[in-house]
């Protein structure tokens, strides 16, 4: 069936991102001995102190640091050579030097070895890269100056290490992902004892998406190297994580579960667990892993905040009702963020008149038109759609996109007051304003069904694939409307394939699916699409049609039970209604 945002009125929780952790081993402020940190271990022993840094150096710094984390090496090698300058400091200087040579700056890493070597004359590595820039020219490979700069890197001390963790990051830019990977691979040969050389072969193995079984195994091997160098090394277990998960999301946990037996303060370890477990709806399991952490650090409002939202998840209301409350009294996120939660429970414990009153509290931040819009939802739930009408009227919308909500809103408040032709009346006329509004005419589409205007339901979800030939909910919604009202089926059924392709996981898509193998008489291909759409978002148009092949396949009381336990959840829902009058009267 076509997916509906409104269907979604419990936002999910934000997953923790699940790593590799791309950001560039030590802190630019610690590697160079700001504030109370020693001088880092990788600078020249011979240099002489640097000055006490500017304001204006250290910003320049954090630009370059900034830079680096988001993979961008030009900008951070620019960066670090305009503080070197202005700060005449030796080991910045260097510092430009090497993220110049990665970004394959050529002029600008010989301006800062010239500048390195102005303000260290004793310094022979500043010489010698003086000398090879200048013999190299501009022209000379990415291998032999990625070779030179880890090279120059191992002569430093304790700067290898750092440097292979930034090698994937000086490579962001290159397209050829397994290219890359072969790269890192040479590059890491002459380091074998080198727990950051196999880090790299791992990451860069991930990077290329892991398509490629002989990668995919290269990898682990790499990141089981990397571990066996520094066994307690965290980033080595997330990237190793990383990779079992996109094979099996499983094994991954029970990887991570082994190495927390040996690291057990790992708190970035048991996150990512947690994460896994939210990723497979195993919010309970999921749960446990936060309550644990939260247990160790009850003042830890982060933790308590992802509690809240996971038992939002599981139905648990109460709990989570107490822990916003407590948020809320703490002051914890930004404006209206708890408001918008606790208002959230109390609609959907229909507790109404509380839900307005949350949803009025929220007049800043990102949630306050939100906030507005959904007051007009809960009073069209109080049984008042005029006055959930008139309150959207009195709004003022800023912009074309609040505008666009509003006609959204007062289409879903008709809408749920059984109104169709008052919905599509609205969204029409909005749709005349925004004729290339990609929501606006999944909508209009969607209301043109609901009044039998199929003919303009298809011609106005056509125009919508062709402004945009990648939406899986414009094809699946096309796609079911062939096969649910139409003869069409097979035609429906290569739209909705097309459509699952793009969205494998997608919930309304596969019921979409299972309900086309129904409609050709595949029904135990329906009944497997049908049940993984329900365990994974569980909805009465999902257990209508789950129940209907069920009835079909002469499994009649498993049909009711599903159609019951629903109807618990959701008794008016007009789909499931019509469902079980028509079947089981």
């Amino acid at each position: 069936m076509p997916g509906n945002e409104s269907d979604r009125k419990v936002p999910s929780i934000k997953p923790f991102p699940l790593v590799p952790l791309l950001f560039w081993g030590l802190s630019t402020c610690a590697a160079f001995g700001v504030g109370a940190q020693p001088a880092s271990p990788d600078a020249d022993a011979s240099s002489p102190a640097s000055p006490a840094l500017s304001a204006d150096v250290m910003y320049r710094i954090l630009i370059g640091d900034i830079a680096l984390q988001r993979g961008d090496a030009i900008l951070a090698a620019r960066a670090y050579f305009e503080a070197a300058r202005e700060a005449q400091d030796t080991r910045l200087a260097r510092r430009a030097t090497e993220i110049a040579l990665f970004a394959r700056q050529r002029s600008l890493a010989l301006e800062a070895a010239k500048l390195w070597q102005t303000l260290d004359p004793s310094s022979d590595r500043a010489k010698q890269m003086v000398s090879t820039l200048t013999q190299s020219g501009a022209g000379g490979d990415l291998r032999a100056d990625l070779e030179r700069v880890l090279a120059e890197a191992a002569a430093n001390g304790n700067a290898l290490g750092e440097a292979f963790l930034q090698l994937n990051h000086a490579l962001t830019s290159q397209s050829d992902k397994t290219s890359v990977f072969r790269l890192v691979v040479e590059l890491a040969k002459p380091y074998p004892d080198v727990a950051e050389a196999h880090f790299a072969v791992a990451l860069a193995g991930y990077n290329t998406g892991l398509s490629d079984a002989d990668i995919v195994a290269a990898s682990i091997g790499a990141a089981d190297r990397a571990l066996e160098l520094k066994p307690a090394w965290e980033r080595a277990a997330l990237i190793k994580a990383d990779i079992l998960a996109k094979g099996s999301p499983e094994s991954a946990i029970r990887f991570l579960k082994s190495f927390l037996d040996g690291v057990p303060e790992s708190r970035a370890v048991s996150v990512v667990i947690a994460q896994l477990y939210v990723e497979q709806k195993r919010y309970a399991e999921a749960r446990a892993v936060f309550q644990r952490l939260l247990a160790e650090d009850a003042s830890d409002r982060e933790l308590q905040f992802a509690i809240a939202a996971l038992s939002i998840q599981m139905r648990d209301y109460a709990t989570a009702q107490k822990l916003f409350e407590e948020l809320k009294e703490a002051e914890f996120g930004e404006p209206g963020q708890v408001s918008f939660y606790l208002a959230q429970i109390a609609e959907e414990t229909k507790r109404y008149d509380d839900a307005i009153a949350l949803y009025r509290e929220i007049t800043q931040g990102d949630r306050a038109w939100a906030a507005k819009l959904r007051i007009s939802a809960v009073m069209g739930k109080k049984g008042d759609p005029a006055e959930a009408i008139r309150y959207l009227a009195s709004l003022s919308p800023e912009g074309r996109e609040q505008r666009t909500e509003r006609s959204q809103a007062q289409a879903q408040v008709l809408r749920d007051a059984g109104d169709y032709q008052g919905a599509y009346a609205v969204l029409s006329t909005a749709l005349n304003g925004e004729p290339d509004s990609a929501d606006l005419l999944y909508d209009v589409a969607m209301a043109a069904e609901k009044v039998d205007r199929l003919d303009e339901a298809e011609s106005t979800l056509k125009r919508l694939i062709a402004l945009k030939p990648d939406s899986a909910q414009a094809l699946n919604a096309l796609g079911y409307t062939l096969v649910d009202r139409t003869q069409r089926t097979a035609e429906g059924l290569k739209l909705i394939e097309k459509a699952l392709e793009l969205a494998p996981a997608d919930p309304f898509i596969l019921d979409s699916m299972g309900w086309a193998q129904y409609r050709m008489g595949n029904f135990d291909d329906s009944e497997k699409f049908l049940r993984r759409a329900i365990a994974d978002h569980p909805d009465p148009e999902i257990a209508a049609h789950l129940g209907e092949v069920l009835w079909a396949k002469g499994q009649r009381d498993s049909a009711k039970e599903i159609w019951q336990s629903q109807l618990k959840e959701t008794p008016d829902n007009p789909v499931l209604l019509e469902t079980v009058r028509r079947l089981a009267p």
